[in-house]
């Protein structure tokens, strides 16, 4: 009974890739790309330093009391040491807001500030009815 108790505890830990967030975070840009798959672990491979002073900066503009970091750099992988920041990332119109959870780690900033508006339809044009002068 007590073991399944603990089980339950286990798995309701967040994991990435059999690692904890305090484990992730313990990692630097370069160990961390190991657990990446291989397009994401040669992206911050190959922009490493990119990686790097992305999230010095944000630390810097988190010290100094920010609470969001406004950035352009769409392609930048979501790192561990980003989890629990309000990131700001420009889709070419506007800056998207978002906070960084546990669940976007590996994934790229652009993924969370779509560039394309969903499509909006009239209930008119839905039922193929269009509204126009009637004919005789």
């Amino acid at each position: 009974m007590v073991e399944q108790n603990e089980m339950n505890v286990k798995k309701k830990d967040l994991l990435y890739r059999g690692k904890t967030l305090e484990e992730l975070q313990a990692l630097d840009a370069r160990e961390f790309a190991k657990l990446l798959s291989s397009n994401g672990r040669r992206h911050v491979l190959r922009n490493f330093q990119e990686h790097e002073n992305f999230l010095k900066n944000v630390k810097e503009k988190t010290e100094k009391g920010k609470r969001s970091i406004k950035t352009h750099k769409r392609d930048l992988i979501i790192l561990p040491n980003l989890v629990g920041t309000r990131l700001q990332v420009y889709n070419g119109r506007e800056f998207v807001s978002f906070d960084v959870i546990f669940g976007m780690i590996g994934h790229k900033l652009g993924e969370f500030s779509p560039t394309r508006a969903k499509a909006k339809h009239s209930k008119d044009e839905k039922s193929g009815k269009k509204k126009g002068p009637k004919r005789k």
